[in-house]
């Protein structure tokens, strides 16, 4: 079962007999799936009214359970963000209603930032519609292939969040 990307090794051998471009392989097959599991997850995340970004900020915060909330500096880690960007996103959120601003009791001078019951029924219901693409896209895998899977994926993620 030939791929795109077995096009594209193909050609280079051609091209470059002398070079060895097997990295691209395992690489370039990771690369293009990630885009296309993107553009699927915006789908997802758009039937919801939500952004990519958007999820993630409210995924976070949900994931922490009651009451839903984090400081900025903590989002800024779960988010892989910036400062800057974070109070933009946390600006954008709270002005959609999805969360709110509270005063931090533990840092007089720090905020958290709170999931709304409409930010946890958003973030929710686009998280079932993910899981549930996800769950077809493996389903070509069996279960011990997916263990098997996710423990390579690690690996080679590992260097790059210094796990």
């Amino acid at each position: 079962m030939a791929d795109e990307v077995d096009l594209i090794l193909a050609a280079w051998a051609r091209e470059l007999p002398g070079v060895d471009v097997t990295p691209l392989g395992s690489l370039s097959r990771l690369s293009r799936l990630a885009k296309h599991l993107d553009r699927a997850r915006s789908e997802a995340f758009g039937a919801h009214g939500l952004e990519g970004w958007e999820f993630d900020v409210l995924a976070a915060l949900r994931r922490q359970g009651r009451p839903y909330e984090l400081s900025p500096g903590e989002l800024i880690r779960a988010t892989l963000s910036t400062s800057g960007t974070m109070t933009n996103r946390v600006n954008r959120l709270e002005a959609r209603g999805l969360v709110v601003r509270q005063p931090n009791a533990d840092d007089r001078r720090g905020v958290l930032v709170r999931l709304t019951d409409e930010g946890r029924e958003r973030v929710e219901g686009a998280l079932a519609d993910l899981l549930a693409f996800e769950r077809r896209v493996l389903a070509v895998v069996e279960p011990a292939e997916r263990d098997a899977l996710a423990g390579l994926l690690r690996r080679l993620l590992a260097p790059f969040e210094g796990s």
